[in-house]
Formats: C-alpha cells, structure tokens, sequence
C-alpha cells in the first residue's frame, strides 16, 4: 500500500511542479501588471500633458508583464 502511493506520488510530483511555476508565473505576472499602472497613475497626475506617452509605455510594461505569464503557461503543460 505504502509502496504504491509513493510510485504515485512520484508520477504527480512533475505535474504539481509545473502547476506550481505557472501559479508562480501568474502571481508575478499579476504583480507586475500592478505595479506598472500604479506607476502610469502617479506619473498621469504629476504630469497631465505627458498622458499620451505615458499610456503607450504603460500598455508596453503591462503587455510585457502578461507575455511572462503566458510562456510559463504555455511551456509549463
């Protein structure tokens, strides 16, 4: 008994491995997505005429942030 839960165990333990860096990946992700709009707002309301170039670098930063995420979850299954 004890035998074959170790022999599963061990078949799921690179199956959880990967879940766990794509869960990883996602947080980070989530993170950074964050953090570049709170930026983009603090420099939105510090200088209101540098709106256009600040929203182009923010979309930037964010879909940067996001590519991150989709390799993990792409190369992770």
């Amino acid at each position: 008994m004890i035998s074959e839960l170790a022999v599963l165990a061990q078949a799921a333990a690179p199956m959880f491995n990967a879940k766990f860096a794509v869960a990883i990946a996602g947080f980070g992700a989530a993170i950074g997505v964050g953090l570049v709009g709170w930026g983009a707002t603090n420099a939105i309301g510090r200088n209101p005429g540098a709106f256009g170039k600040i929203l182009v670098m923010g979309i930037l930063g964010m879909a940067f942030a996001e590519a991150i995420a989709f390799y993990a979850l792409f190369l992770g299954n």
